[in-house]
């Protein structure tokens, strides 16, 4: 595991835009089980507003998130968007229920997704599209022939993948450059460690989902004590870990509350000492 001493505030995708490390992920902005639009869709709107007020300029959503439904209410909250916002956005799946997600990488459906995406996020083209999973019932190089018809179109600017390992990321590079990864990582889960490494590394982009877990109980009382010492919570030690593991990781973590939203960004005042980072690490 390698570490950084100082946390950069931002990080450039692709080596081209600049983005703050502390983004905003919309997929609570939905009904439950992440099924139909959310319930207080003027709250909704005012919590991305003051997001991107308080300086966040990285959201990430999915066709799949509602379906449809947060796509929409992110172009009706902030379109015409400031010009420095990049709006990440996701395809590879469909929806049949609360809480069901199938995947499905059928070229046709991705071809679908992408314009679908376009016209709802009211984009001319997608800063970050990313393929939500493998589909192990089509080669990944028919799944991303749209995508890269889609770059050739200028559709696409740069693409990411989610829920991959080092040797996926190497075979969809083959089909076109891949500048991010969006895997399940945080202070109580870090089964891709290697990962992160290797995108480190590569100069990608490392986006965490689920980044505020906390873990098993013995850590979390670790993470209290830590929390007493710099007058923060414990979702904020979590977060300033996270920008402490490596310069590469962009922030994503999402609430329909603005009192949380709030706190998620002070997350980026605090940086942790070496010695609490490894208190936290082992």
């Amino acid at each position: 595991m390698s570490t950084t001493r100082e946390n950069p505030a931002t990080f450039r995708i692709a080596g081209e835009i600049e983005v703050n490390r502390l983004g905003y992920g919309g997929m609570q902005l939905t009904g439950k089980g992440v099924w139909g639009d959310t319930p207080d869709r003027e709250n909704a709107k005012k919590v991305l507003q003051e997001a991107v007020a308080a300086g966040v300029n990285f959201i990430d959503t999915a066709d799949s998130y509602g379906p449809h439904t947060n796509e929409v209410l992110i172009a009706d909250a902030l379109h015409p968007y400031p010009q420095n916002l990049l709006i990440a956005t996701k395809g590879g799946l469909d929806r049949t229920g609360p809480n069901k997600w199938p995947v499905n990488g059928d070229p046709k459906h991705i071809r679908e997704t992408i314009d679908g995406s376009l016209q709802r996020l009211k984009l001319d083209v997608i800063d970050l599209w990313q393929l939500h999973r493998f589909d192990a019932r089509f080669p990944v190089e028919e799944t991303l022939g749209p995508v890269a018809d889609a770059v050739a179109a200028g559709k696409i600017r740069h693409v990411g993948l989610s829920e991959v390992d080092v040797e996926q990321i190497k075979r969809a590079a083959k089909v076109l450059p891949i500048v991010s990864v969006q895997n399940l990582y945080n202070l109580g889960d870090r089964q891709w460690e290697e990962v992160l490494d290797y995108t480190t590394e590569q100069g990608m982009a490392f986006i965490p989902w689920f980044p505020l877990a906390s873990g098993p109980d013995k850590l979390r009382a670790k993470i209290e004590k830590i929390a007493a010492a710099y007058n923060a919570t414990t979702a904020q030690i979590a977060l300033a870990w996270l920008l402490k593991r490596a310069p590469n990781i962009l922030l994503i973590p999402g609430t329909s509350s603005l009192e949380h939203l709030y706190e998620n960004l002070k997350a980026g005042e605090i940086e942790l000492s070496d010695e609490d980072f490894r208190a936290l690490s082992e």
